[in-house]
């Protein structure tokens, strides 16, 4: 458990997240990562990063249990530095982040995956931000990477999921897959990276980071400001308060008594039987093939897993 890195191929370094059962990351984890991908980057003998996950998804955000048993704001403050300097980490990685996406990508995983250089997903991949469900805010920086501002905006508000496909229609995965076949996709694409001239991969990927639009950690970190007034007004705690439970007030963010999915996404509604769930980004989580039972149901393995 936890973060590992190692290296199937030349040029090539694998940094794996595995967090049971749902790979919410706490404090720490958020900076493991950090520190590993910032590791893979620095080593010369590196030409590309690929980052995934074990388990039943890429990652489910934040682990917001920790964020609720630990008096005052350090968890939560430790939470924020944490996402921020691992989202950082991919974006200022060395050489070319490839992001292997397996089932739910919510909150946090936003913010890694619209920071890698390329996405290849699972056919079992839906991603979304249900940071509004979660009482917090964030990462709408990395949603914004991944699809267009309008859509971003409907998926922030109404806290709905985008599947693999969509996201692939838009143009910000390279590949859709099926789930036994994703990391051998990404590692073909690492291999093709790999073969080329070290350094000058290396100055390619800071050349397009320089020509970047958005600075991406100055705009996460205001977004992070807004955060901690949500949780110094009391909202973010009367949010937060009702996670996992099942309220059809709360909308796509409920989660289910039954562990079911609600897939609530522009592509319509359906439910389906799951234990999966979301937290947040260090500053929030949820929408296209993404739901409310999804989301339960990880809470309710969340909440399992992470009860003291």
């Amino acid at each position: 458990m936890g973060v590992s890195t190692s290296a199937p191929d030349k040029g090539i370094a694998v940094v794996t997240v595995d967090f049971p059962p749902v790979n919410a990351l706490p404090v720490r984890g958020w900076y493991d990562l950090a520190a590993a991908v910032r590791a893979a980057g620095a080593d010369p003998e590196v030409r590309c990063v690929v980052l995934t996950a074990e388990g039943r998804g890429f990652n489910a955000g934040v682990d917001i249990k920790e964020i609720q048993r630990t008096a005052g704001h350090d968890a939560l403050l430790g939470a924020n530095r944490g996402c921020y300097e691992a989202f950082a980490a991919v974006y200022d990685c060395e050489v070319p982040v490839i992001a292997a996406v397996h089932g739910f990508c919510l909150g946090g995983g936003i913010g890694l995956v619209g920071n890698a250089d390329v996405v290849v997903a699972s056919d079992d991949a839906t991603f979304g931000l249900p940071e509004l469900d979660r009482g917090a805010l964030g990462a709408a920086t990395h949603l914004a990477r991944l699809v267009p501002q309008q859509l971003m905006r409907a998926l922030y508000y109404t806290s709905r999921t985008v599947t693999a496909e969509e996201l692939h229609r838009h143009g910000s995965v390279w590949r859709v897959v099926p789930r036994e076949r994703l990391l051998d996709a990404a590692l073909e694409l690492a291999r093709e990276i790999a073969a080329k001239d070290g350094q000058l991969i290396r100055l390619a990927k800071a050349a397009i980071n320089g020509i970047d639009p958005v600075d991406v950690r100055r705009s996460y970190r205001f977004e992070q400001g807004f955060t901690f007034e949500a949780n110094l007004s009391g909202v973010a705690d009367r949010v937060r308060d009702s996670f996992g439970r099942n309220d059809p007030g709360r909308g796509d963010g409920a989660v289910a008594e039954d562990g079911s999915v609600a897939k609530d996404s522009a592509a319509g509604t359906s439910r389906e039987s799951s234990q999966d769930s979301g937290s947040g980004s260090g500053s929030g989580s949820g929408s296209g093939k993404s739901s409310d039972a999804a989301r339960e149901g990880l809470a309710s393995d969340t909440d399992k897993e992470q009860q003291p």
